[in-house]
C-alpha cells in the first residue's frame, strides 16, 4: 500500500511514473516500457497532448474510425466516429447504406439556447426582491459588455435574464435563470463568464439598495454555473420511407417489419428498463460522433437522458409510427456542441474530423449528430425484432476474442471464415479455436 504523496503536480512526468512503478507495478519494467510504446514520437504532438489535462503519464487510445454513405438534407456526408466498442461503425454504416436507398436523413434545429444559473439565498421580501431585480436588470447586461462584445459581433450572447423563486424547494432559494446564444462555440466559459459576472453585481447592488433592509441587502450567492441541461437547444433527425420499401429483411415482410419495429419503440417508451438500453445505443452513435469532434461527451449524455426524463418517467429518445402508407421514424436530441474553440483547435484529429465533416457549423454539428444516434438506434432495434442483437454482434466481437487467445493471422482467416455462417458464442469460439490448435499439432 502507498502512503500519500506531495507535491505530485509539481513533479516531472519521469518522476511521476517512476513513483507510480515503485508503488503499483508488479512489473516495473514492463510497465514502464508500455506506458512509453503509446507516446507520440514527435516530442512537440506529445507535449501538446500532456498539456490538455494534469498529471498526464501517456496516451490512452481509442479507435477513431469512419461510417460513409450518409445522406443528410441531400447532401453525402462520412462521420468520424472515436468509439471502442466492436459494431458500433458498422451497425451505424449498415443503415447509412439502407436509408441512403429510401431518401436519407431529413433534420432541422428545433433550438440554440443554452442556459446557465446564478443560485443564491436571500431572506426577506419576496416584492422588494422583484422590485429589485427589474431595476438592476439593465445593469446586469451592461456589466457584461466586456465579455459579450465579440459574441454579440457575430449575433449572439446573453438572450433573457430572470428572476426564479424556488423557495418551494428549498428554504429561501433563488436564482438568476439565464439564456444565452454562443452560435459555433459550445460556450462553456462564456456563459460562466457571465454568470459569475451577474453573480457580483446582484450583491454589489443588493448591499446598496435603499429599500432593503439590512439582513435583505446580504444576499449571499451560492454558485454561478452553466447547466448541462438544454431542452431548447435540440435537433432533430427523421427518415421516412413507403412501408413496401423495407423490403430488405428475410426473416419479416415490409408491413410486418413496420409494426414490430413501431412496437418495439413503443415498449421503450412505456417501459424505463427497456428505455435506459434503448437510449444507451442511440449514445454509441452520438457519443462517438461527440468524442470525435472534441465536444464534452459527458455533458451530452447527463443533459440527453435528464430530457429522456422529462414528462416525469424515464423513456424513449425516439419514436417511430405509420402514417398512412409510410414508416416514419425520428429523433429529437438536446446537443450543446461547439465546432470552435476547447480542443477544436488543438487536437489534430479532432480538426481532421471535422474536415471530414466539411467543416460544419455547431448546428450541423447538432443535426449530424442526431443522425448518428437515430442510424445506431434503427440498427440495433431492426436486429432485435429480426435476427436478434447478438448474431452482429459477436460477428464484430469475434476478432476481439480471437486477439485475447494471442491468434495467429491464418487462425484469425480460418475463423473468420469458419464463423461467416454460424452464430458466435464466446464458448464456441474458445472450444473451437483450442480444438483447431489441438488439431494442427497432430
Amino acid at each position: 500500500m502507498s502512503k500519500p504523496v506531495k507535491g505530485f503536480s509539481k513533479l516531472t512526468k519521469e518522476e511521476k511514473i517512476n513513483w507510480l512503478a515503485d508503488h503499483y507495478f508488479s512489473d516495473k519494467k514492463n510497465g514502464i516500457a508500455l506506458l512509453m510504446q503509446y507516446w507520440n514520437e514527435d516530442a512537440k504532438l506529445q507535449q501538446l497532448h500532456d498539456e490538455f489535462i494534469e498529471n498526464t503519464i501517456t496516451n490512452f487510445y481509442l479507435p477513431l474510425g469512419v461510417a460513409p454513405n450518409f445522406l443528410i438534407n441531400g447532401k453525402m456526408h462520412t462521420i468520424p466516429m472515436a468509439i471502442e466498442e466492436s459494431s458500433v461503425v458498422a451497425a451505424a454504416s449498415r443503415a447509412a447504406k439502407f436509408w441512403l436507398k429510401r431518401g436519407g436523413f431529413k433534420t432541422f434545429v428545433k433550438g440554440t439556447e443554452k442556459i446557465g444559473q446564478v443560485h443564491f439565498l436571500y431572506e426577506g421580501d419576496k416584492t422588494k426582491l422583484n422590485t429589485f431585480f427589474e431595476t438592476i436588470k439593465p445593469l446586469l447586461f451592461s456589466k457584461t459588455t466586456d465579455i459579450t462584445r465579440n459574441m454579440a459581433k457575430r449575433g449572439g450572447g446573453i438572450t433573457n435574464i430572470e428572476l426564479r423563486d424556488k423557495t418551494e424547494a428549498l428554504d429561501n432559494y433563488f436564482q438568476l435563470h439565464c439564456t444565452f446564444n454562443t452560435l459555433d462555440a459550445m460556450g462553456a466559459n462564456f456563459i460562466n463568464s457571465c454568470l459569475e459576472q451577474f453573480a457580483r453585481c446582484l450583491k454589489d447592488e443588493a448591499s446598496q439598495y435603499d429599500l432593503f433592509t439590512d439582513g435583505e441587502k446580504d444576499i449571499q450567492i451560492v454558485m454561478s454555473i452553466l447547466s448541462n441541461y438544454v431542452p431548447d437547444c435540440t435537433a432533430v433527425a427523421e427518415v421516412r420511407c413507403k412501408i413496401d420499401d423495407l423490403d430488405e429483411d428475410k426473416e419479416l415482410a415490409p408491413h410486418a417489419f413496420a409494426e414490430k419495429f413501431v412496437r418495439a419503440v413503443a415498449i421503450a417508451k412505456a417501459e424505463p428498463f427497456r428505455a435506459v438500453t434503448h437510449n444507451k445505443g442511440i449514445m454509441n452513435g452520438v457519443d462517438a460522433v461527440v468524442l470525435a469532434t472534441g465536444n464534452d461527451f459527458r455533458a451530452v449524455e447527463a443533459g440527453v437522458h435528464a430530457f429522456a426524463s422529462r414528462k416525469g418517467s424515464y423513456s424513449s429518445l425516439s419514436d417511430a409510427w405509420i402514417e398512412g402508407d409510410e414508416f416514419v421514424f425520428n429523433i429529437e436530441l438536446p446537443l450543446a456542441l461547439g465546432t470552435v474553440g476547447g480542443l477544436t483547435k488543438l487536437h489534430p484529429l479532432v480538426k481532421l474530423s471535422l474536415e471530414i465533416l466539411d467543416n460544419p457549423s455547431a448546428e450541423e454539428l447538432m443535426q449530424i449528430v442526431a443522425v448518428a444516434g437515430l442510424a445506431q438506434n434503427f440498427a440495433a432495434v431492426r436486429s432485435l425484432i429480426t435476427t436478434g442483437i447478438q448474431k452482429g454482434h459477436m460477428k464484430m466481437h469475434l476478432m476481439n476474442i480471437l486477439n485475447q487467445l494471442d491468434a495467429t493471422p491464418e487462425e484469425k482467416a480460418h475463423f473468420t471464415a469458419f464463423f461467416k455462417d454460424r452464430t458466435v458464442t464466446h464458448s464456441d469460439v474458445i472450444r473451437e479455436f483450442y480444438a483447431y490448435r489441438e488439431n494442427m499439432i497432430k
